[in-house]
């Protein structure tokens, strides 16, 4: 049997982040992530050399996207683990940030021909200026 529900290439890449950003950061299970990216970017692969048009500029810009929004999202919810006071503003902001994620992700899948995800809930249009303007897609 074959499998009916494959991750898509922007879910491949945004678990590559992830695994990246725990190579870095936990370095005791280092060479099981190198494991796990080494099977991602076979997959990757397999993709990219499926498809019947190069990936462009925006696919790029996507990508960047979604390793920044991790990264973020790594650090707030870091943050948020050690408890204070900021941890209702850390919720919003990585709740919006994901959404952020989320439309990269889209526009990623939308220039490979994948699958893509109706409902994301981005807030960044909502989020203090002292957390920057994350509105990068909405310039199209």
């Amino acid at each position: 049997m074959e499998r009916k529900y494959l991750p898509t290439l922007a879910d491949l890449v945004d678990r590559l982040t992830i695994v990246q950003l725990k190579m870095i950061f936990i370095p005791d299970r280092r060479e099981e992530y190198i494991a796990e990216r080494e099977l991602i970017l076979h997959d990757i692969d397999l993709i990219l050399n499926g498809l019947d048009h190069k990936l462009n500029a925006r696919s790029i810009m996507a990508i960047t996207m979604i390793q920044l929004t991790n990264r973020c999202i790594w650090e707030s919810e870091s943050k948020a683990r050690a408890g204070g006071n900021a941890q209702d503003k850390l919720l919003k902001f990585t709740h919006s940030i994901n959404g952020v994620r989320n439309t990269a992700k889209n526009v990623l899948s939308e220039e490979a021909g994948g699958r893509i995800d109706y409902k994301i809930d981005a807030l960044a249009a909502d989020l203090p200026e002292d957390f920057g303007n994350w509105r990068v897609f909405q310039d199209e």
